[in-house]
């Protein structure tokens, strides 16, 4: 409800419930009159009051006697805002009690453009998901994900990766099997009914003798990939969900007893800490915990433990693990911030942010996410609203203090503060700020379409605001790989700014629109199959149901498939995205297996598997139940 303090413009007199609709002619006369001082004069004279009261029964008059259209806006009925409650709206008229009662508040309305021809969203997402198209190109990420398996288990298979150029394992992540954990829900997914046996009898025989024995491993690293990976397989092997396939391999219990195993041993970072928040390396053998060399902790790796440990308490009955876990965020929730956004390290001796570098690329990123979709996960419950809120204030503070354009073309993107709010702004941007399209659009539709956010007035515009910044950004994400002579994006980018600009730094493809726009410097040209984009472009097809996400998607799929497909088996890194041929860079990291083509798998497939606002996605794209959502078999 407007305030009275709150000014209407003429502007406002045309629309209805905070511009949500057109308003009617008798509504415009009606709040002319209220608005003017017309009123005051006329009613202080007889004559005035006269004619007053023919207006008056004028108006009731053609409201009582005028037909409604045929068809409403609405199909027929709309829902109230606070109780849900439907009114009808008939074709023959008004009733008389209904003269003074004060209209409908409507959700903004979809442009016409994106109404679609007949309104039928069932059919349009049928006619989708049947696309014979999309279905051969969801077959070629699977192709290309037994591909690198085929690679993985011919020359790495136990070890955490793959090095497919010099075909041989390494460990840089603590001995786990990390590729092996971290593809098994791929498979799954994909119904890669081979790769599930293999990956999953490994895990039965090796993995849990490898927790006994391993020394020290990184506690987010261990918790996103090897916990999460198996947490997931666990309910997907317990829960039909629409998969392509019957499970394969050994009972579900032998997932979460694996993971309850590594959970006592991982909460060593907790308990040995003298604050809230936790030690960031963990030696699993012990088991005990200490601190990082310097003593600090990245800010997005204590606070991205809280999804995969909320679940373990939820599906083991023991509430120890997500106790330990949210005391990190409910302590964050007491610690300064600059509109809601913290520097990118945090002390856990002193339970203090460090330094004042803020930044959503690395070691700040999945702060943000977690945020979010923890609360989503605890299905949005009042006793973590705190999470909701820390999160919105977060965004504002993005799109406030770090969101720019570049020029010549007004690419949208998100810089840093490298010496707090107080210090110079830079047009720098991670790759791995790629992610935050995808967590903008699922924080404004909370995981279902734009279009029944709308229709159920479940949306506002705060949510729309958000949604906007979600589509620029992806754009700006997607121009940082179409941009270069690869197609594939770098590590980092810098924005062409009227206070920032290098020459001769370009991407290469001097066909791009926006190759003035993008700043490639020597550094920072390596591309690590990286998942944020095509992430987003997931999660924005599935809210939006705009086809060019997939478009984008299948495009640097291509550019994957040429450049980093290795013949023997296998994909790899690239040191140089801007020159042809690329030198190769002898790795593949385990999230192009559980990330990358996991999204792009799901972006080109039916959207009813794993639904939005019935799973959350951890930030290595470890699909979790929102609680009270799904059942366990």
């Amino acid at each position: 409800m407007w305030s009275k303090s709150l000014p209407y413009s003429k502007k406002d007199v045309y629309y209805d419930n905070a511009k949500f609709r057109h308003r009617s002619l008798v509504k415009m006369i009606s709040q002319s009159l209220h608005t003017s001082n017309v009123k005051h004069h006329c009613m202080s004279c007889s004559t005035g009051k006269f004619l007053f009261l023919i207006m008056i029964f004028g108006v009731a008059y053609l409201m009582l006697t005028r037909t409604s259209p045929t068809n409403s806006v609405t199909g027929g009925f709309v829902k109230g805002s606070k109780n849900n409650s439907v009114e009808h709206i008939t074709g023959g008229g008004i009733r008389f009690g209904n003269i003074f009662r004060k209209p409908p508040r409507l959700p903004p309305q979809l442009p016409p453009d994106e109404k679609g021809s007949n309104g039928n969203l069932g059919d349009e997402r049928r006619k989708l998901n049947s696309d014979p198209k999309w279905i051969a190109r969801q077959q070629d990420v699977k192709k290309a994900f037994i591909h690198a398996w085929s690679g993985y288990k011919k020359y790495a298979m136990g070890f955490d990766e793959l090095m497919p150029v010099s075909k041989h394992g390494v460990d840089g992540l603590g001995g786990l099997g990390a590729t092996v954990v971290d593809a098994l829900d791929t498979a799954m997914i994909m119904g890669a009914d081979e790769v599930v046996s293999e990956a999953s009898l490994w895990i039965e025989t090796h993995l849990s003798n490898r927790i006994n024995q391993t020394g020290q491993v990184n506690l987010f690293e261990t918790t996103i990939r090897v916990l999460g990976g198996l947490l997931s397989a666990y309910h997907l092997s317990s829960v039909e969900n629409g998969m392509d396939s019957t499970h394969k391999g050994p009972k579900p219990v032998v997932y979460l007893e694996t993971a309850k195993n590594l959970a006592d041993r991982l909460l060593s970072g907790f308990t040995s800490s003298p604050t809230a928040i936790p030690f960031g390396d963990v030696v699993l053998r012990d088991p005990s915990a200490h601190p990082a060399p310097d003593g600090r902790s990245s800010t997005s790796e204590v606070s991205s433990l809280q999804l995969e440990f909320n679940y373990l308490s939820s599906v083991s009955g023991d509430p120890k693990y997500s106790v330990e876990a949210m005391k990190v965020l409910e302590h964050m929730k007491t610690l300064p911030k600059v509109e809601g956004l913290v520097p990118i390290f945090i002390n856990p001796s002193t339970g203090e942010f460090s330094g004042e570098n803020i930044r959503l690329g690395s070691r700040g990123d999945s702060y943000y996410e977690y945020l979010l979709k923890v609360w989503l996960q605890k299905n949005q419950e009042s006793n973590v609203t705190y999470l909701y809120d820390m999160y919105e204030e977060a965004m504002k503070g993005v799109r406030h203090l770090l969101v720019r354009k570049s020029i010549p073309n007004g690419l949208v993107f998100v810089g840093e503060l490298p010496y707090g709010s107080e210090g110079s702004f830079s047009p720098k941007m991670d790759h791995l700020v790629c992610f935050l399209p995808g967590t903008l659009a699922l924080g404004a539709t909370k995981g279902i379409t734009k279009k029944k956010a709308m229709t159920d007035s479940v949306i506002n515009f705060e949510d729309l605001k958000n949604l906007k910044l979600a589509e620029d950004l992806a754009k700006t994400c997607f121009e940082m790989y179409s941009v270069t002579s690869t197609g594939l994006a770098p590590e980092i980018a810098y924005f062409h700014t009227e206070e920032f600009s290098e020459g001769g730094l370009d991407g290469g493809n001097k066909s791009s629109e926006y190759v003035n726009d993008i700043i490639i410097k020597p550094a920072d040209r390596h591309n690590l199959l990286r998942p944020e984009t095509v992430e987003s472009l997931f999660v924005l097809y599935r809210i939006t149901e705009n086809p060019k996400y997939r478009e984008w998607g299948w495009q640097i799929f291509e550019a994957f498939e040429k450049y980093t497909r290795i013949d023997t088996g296998g994909y790899c890194s690239l040191d140089d995205v801007t020159s042809v041929p690329p030198h190769k860079r002898d790795k593949m990291e385990t999230f192009f297996l559980g990330e990358t083509l996991k999204y792009l798998y799901l972006l080109f497939g039916d959207s009813g598997v794993l639904p939005l606002d019935k799973f959350v996605f951890n930030t290595e794209a470890h699909p979790i139940p929102v609680e009270g959502t799904t059942k366990r078999g």
